[in-house]
């Protein structure tokens, strides 16, 4: 009884101060104030770049915890992840709603359940859910900008034709495109426009977006920058080659479409039917719960469900 008071004192804490540090969380200093009147009242796309490069880019807002975060590895792997989720929130903040999620569904369910491992691994797992939401948006994002690229490689095309530099048509880019394609072109013409090397502004291009096709785009100019050639015609084989890998990645998915179908009722069945058979003969399946045999048979069935998912995906996706 007194375990489960000081948890749930703890939690009242932790919920407290998320939401102070994610609702009352203040902007930084006067200077960046300052930029953001100026870009309103000029409302120019270059002001509106400028402050977000003048924004705070630490791991936390508080001092303290921004050193103890700097020091451990995951934290700036949580941090490209929510940078190329395009997820304006710092690490802290994403790790701290994970920590406070994980804390009330595991209390919550220590309520319900009678057991303390099925407890658990529901706190674990729904603390993993902010973090698979993260990673939802930026496979979303990544979707996208890889399905305007053709597109942003064809303006360049066009531009190059015309007379104008390769950096003059990745700035056109920036303003012709939409989002994501022109932020992240925006930002390597901005980091080569500020004295950074070209082939070094395109590497950090791969390192933001790291998707085959732009490996190939970055490749392809580096070659060409060593060696010479006709750019334009360059650009304009690419487009088509990552047009044809569209053409044979959609004709993947249709013949892989009964199999993930397939791969999706299987993994779903056996949880959905546990609960199913909860409500339907709540004794029948309790005694997976009471029992610690069905324990056991649950960590068991738990462990090959996962792997079972694992296989299923791998059989059913095929790299183009």
């Amino acid at each position: 009884m007194l375990l489960v008071i000081a948890i749930t004192f703890v939690a009242v804490l932790l919920m407290v101060w998320a939401g102070s540090m994610l609702i009352g969380s203040r902007k930084p200093a006067d200077l960046t104030g300052r930029l953001e009147q100026i870009s309103r009242r000029q409302q120019t796309e270059v002001a509106s770049y400028d402050d977000d490069l003048m924004r705070d880019r630490g791991l936390s807002s508080v001092p303290l915890l921004n050193r103890l975060l700097r020091r451990w590895s995951w934290s700036k792997r949580l941090q490209t992840l929510l940078t190329q989720a395009a997820w304006k929130i710092k690490p802290a903040k994403l790790a701290l709603l994970s920590a406070v999620l994980s804390l009330i569904c595991f209390l919550v369910s220590w309520t319900l359940l009678p057991s303390l491992a099925l407890a658990i691994l529901i706190g674990v797992s729904s603390g993993l859910c902010p973090i698979l939401f993260a990673s939802f948006k930026r496979a979303q994002r990544f979707s996208k900008f890889q399905r305007d690229f053709p597109e942003a490689i064809d303006l360049l095309n066009r531009a190059v034709r015309a007379g104008h530099a390769f950096t003059s048509g990745l700035e056109l880019i920036s303003n012709e495109l939409s989002e994501p394609i022109a932020t992240e072109f925006r930002t390597t013409f901005d980091e080569h426009n500020l004295g950074l090397l070209l082939r070094d502004a395109l590497f950090h291009l791969t390192e933001r977006v790291p998707l085959a096709d732009v490996r190939f785009f970055v490749t392809a100019m580096l070659v060409h920058q060593e060696t010479g050639g006709n750019l334009a015609e360059l650009l304009e084989n690419l487009a088509r080659v990552i047009r044809e890998r569209f053409k044979i990645l959609g004709e993947v998915r249709i013949r892989t479409a009964q199999g993930r179908l397939t791969a999706g009722i299987l993994i779903g069945l056996p949880p959905l039917l546990l609960l199913l058979l909860r409500f339907l003969n709540p004794d029948y399946v309790m005694l997976l719960f009471n029992d610690p045999l069905g324990h056991k048979m649950l960590a068991v069935a738990c462990t090959l469900q996962v792997i079972g998912a694992v296989v299923l995906w791998k059989v059913v996706h095929i790299e183009v």
